[in-house]
């Protein structure tokens, strides 16, 4: 199950946030900065998963660096790290198309079009969506209806 989808940049600021479990806005930061030390900390060549995280006990953090911003799942032991790799990838295609070639930008700008695309291939922890195309679909659709407004 996934616990926790987070977006920040280079510098530590976040641009998305989405936790599935109830935590505590005070230790929602706490995570959410040390996740950036751990992230930050690993080399170019270093492994993208953190399984002995005294961050969050029972979980993995998987990760990936593009451009400028780092997107970060926290997941429970049971899940495949490959799995999870292979999600991130789904989620920055469909970004990129939602966006036309997204930028931390368009994360500041319009999160409510990310969240969205989020909620399309992960809800309440679980995923439900990996097909970049029905997902696309949608996102065509909620676009369409965010240009008529």
């Amino acid at each position: 199950m996934i616990k926790a989808v987070i977006i920040f940049n280079t510098a530590g600021k976040h641009r998305l946030v989405k936790f599935y479990e109830e935590i505590p806005h005070d230790k929602k930061n706490e995570i959410i900065a040390n996740l950036f030390k751990e992230c930050t900390k690993r080399g170019e060549y270093s492994c993208n998963f953190i399984e002995e995280s005294n961050l969050w006990r029972g979980c993995k953090v998987i990760f990936r660096l593009y451009a400028t911003l780092y997107i970060v799942f926290v997941v429970d032991e049971a899940e495949n790290e490959l799995g999870i790799l292979d999600l991130i990838q789904v989620f920055v295609e469909v970004l990129d198309k939602a966006f036309e070639n997204v930028c931390e930008l368009d994360l500041v700008f319009h999160p409510e079009r990310a969240y969205a695309l989020l909620e399309e291939l992960v809800m309440g922890g679980m995923v439900i969506e990996t097909n970049i195309s029905e997902i696309w679909k949608i996102s065509q659709n909620m676009i369409a209806l965010e240009r008529k407004s």
